[in-house]
């Protein structure tokens, strides 16, 4: 049953005794006067749908522990040792000085509740909620979108030691798959520890290994009965394959029947490489530099630098597409629906107003606004998106590169949409086939531009995506100086929050894409309080006003 914080403070109170110790206008200082303000115990109940048993630990002491876990970047058990030895850590939840903390599994047990309930990021809301019945972000008619790469909390594993990873997983997690390892997996005994004994520098010995690993998935998938699985073991069952055919090529001269296999000369799209976390992925800020984890997404508002939306997702492949995600979160911006403060302060409690935030997502329709954004969310699909919700995008543009270095780009060809035409710079015009492909090819014979537009010997092609008269008015419009001084003063201020978002929380701590994105919405949420504190959020007359508003 839901457990509820005592209405009488005890005798040796933290607070009590030590509150004047706590910063003004810190996070400790607020949690200390207003947290049960902030999470009511109303806003938890649907997590405790009996009113028998043991009472939990209150919702308001839990909520508060995580957003100051979120906030300082600490273990589970860091954050209760906390609790234990810092004052203002018990001034914050409301404990007394002599009160011991909960086990540190009680947060991984509250966790776990939030995130099977429906509104597992109702922290965020929380705070959300408390942002808009302020009205701070009122007449900021901008967004800017961003994404980062966090590290991952696993260790990068090789091709071999994913073989070996996923047929004992087999073996473990599968019912009958300890016998089937047994009796068909023979290249390798999957019940030793460590990776296999090989002179690991010569090329024959780790083909070899690497063909009995391969054949041995290979084998033990084919004897496996897929329809008679549970969910988690095919899941199981379908990582195998993929590790056993992303890395690895037949071996020279062999088609793959013979039993010869070796590690391709390439790097699979997409490409697991954990098996401990099947979901993290390589990721390349730049050629050279090269990260592993996931890619976290925001939506800032870059004058305050407040947070309004998050989501985790791989770091790479194309559900992970900065232009896709950012529209798409964008979307579920609960900020930019028309008359939503009205609703948080008519809801009565910040609890009931996050509670409607949550119902509202993603809104039916948003107020417009300019929406700030690097290249990478430049696509032609991004600007159609953000076109038909009435934004207006402050993007710089995708470039266009030649295919002759230096030479003609797919702007100095004319585009007649109307009669379904294409001009090239020397004045030849072709027809836009039904794909919307362009061919010049013989016309471009005794051309005497031919050497800046194209080196192939059929002539010069194009591909022309199906927004781009949309894409072609976006660049148009990049070169005016109004949009460059409004993308120059307001783009980089989101890099300020990215470096809130990071800092000293680069690395997540969990496994998987739900609990780090339900970590990511803790941690923003807990960067908007900390933020909102700084801008001077106080509580007057029963609603959350600015001090400096």
């Amino acid at each position: 049953m839901q457990g509820r914080s005592r209405d009488q403070r005890d005798l040796f109170d933290a607070e009590s005794m030590a509150g004047d110790l706590l910063e003004p206008g810190s996070v400790f200082a607020f949690l200390a006067e207003h947290r049960l303000t902030l999470f009511p115990e109303a806003m938890f109940a649907d997590l405790f749908r009996s009113a028998r048993g043991r009472p939990s630990v209150p919702a308001d002491v839990v909520a508060a522990v995580l957003v100051l876990q979120a906030l300082h970047g600490l273990s589970d058990r860091e954050a209760t040792e906390a609790v234990t030895f810092d004052l203002r850590w018990k001034a914050a939840c409301g404990l007394g000085v002599q009160s011991p903390a909960f086990h540190p599994t009680t947060l991984t047990y509250w966790r776990r509740r939030l995130a099977q309930s429906q509104r597992p990021n109702r922290i965020f809301e929380a705070v959300n909620a408390v942002v808009m019945e302020t009205g701070v972000l009122r007449g900021k008619n901008r967004r800017a979108l961003d994404s980062t790469v966090l590290e991952d909390a696993v260790a990068t594993q090789d091709t071999v030691t994913q073989l070996i990873a996923a047929i004992r997983r087999v073996a473990r997690d599968v019912t009958g798959g300890k016998e089937l390892v047994a009796q068909y997996c023979t290249g390798h005994d999957y019940s030793s520890p460590g990776k296999p004994r090989i002179a690991w520098d010569d090329p024959a010995a780790r083909e070899e290994l690497v063909s009995a690993l391969v054949t041995d998935a290979l084998v033990l998938l084919d004897h496996i009965d897929v329809d008679g699985l549970e969910e988690d073991e095919a899941q199981v069952v379908a990582l195998l394959a993929v590790v056993a055919g992303q890395d690895v090529e037949p071996a020279e001269g062999s088609d793959g029947t013979d039993g010869r296999w070796r590690i391709a000369r390439k790097v699979a799209y997409d490409r697991v490489i954990s098996t401990v976390d099947p979901e993290t992925r390589h990721a390349h800020k730049t050629v050279h530099q090269r990260r592993d984890g996931f890619k976290a997404h925001v939506v800032v508002e870059p004058t305050t630098g407040l947070f309004t939306a998050t989501r985790l997702t791989k770091a790479a492949g194309p559900e992970s597409a900065d232009g896709t995600v950012g529209t798409d979160l964008l979307a579920t911006d609960s900020t930019l629906t028309p008359h939503q403060s009205e609703h948080a302060k008519d809801a009565g409690t910040v609890g009931d107003a996050a509670h409607a935030t949550a119902r509202q997502e993603p809104p039916a329709r948003q107020v417009p606004v300019e929406v700030l954004a690097d290249s990478a969310y430049g696509t032609g699909d991004a600007l159609a998106a953000l076109e038909q919700a009435g934004h207006t995008a402050i993007i710089k543009p995708w470039p266009l590169r030649p295919a002759v270095p230096g030479g003609f780009t797919l702007e100095d060809f004319t585009v007649d949409e109307a009669a379904g035409t294409v001009t090239c710079p020397g004045g030849l015009t072709r027809s836009i086939s039904p794909k919307r492909k362009v061919t010049f090819g013989a016309g471009c014979r005794g051309c005497p531009l031919r050497d800046r537009c194209t080196t192939a010997t059929s002539g010069r092609k194009l591909t022309l995506h199906p927004h781009d008269g949309l894409q072609r008015a976006h660049r148009a419009r990049a070169q005016q100086p109004t949009f460059q001084e409004t993308y120059r003063s307001q783009r980089p201020m989101v890099e300020r929050s990215i470096a809130w978002l990071t800092r000293g929380n680069r690395k997540v701590r969990y496994r998987g894409i739900t609990k780090n994105d339900h970590w990511l919405a803790r941690r923003a949420a807990a960067i908007n309080l900390k933020r909102l504190l700084t801008l001077g959020l106080q509580r007057t007359g029963g609603i959350w006003v600015m001090a400096t508003a």
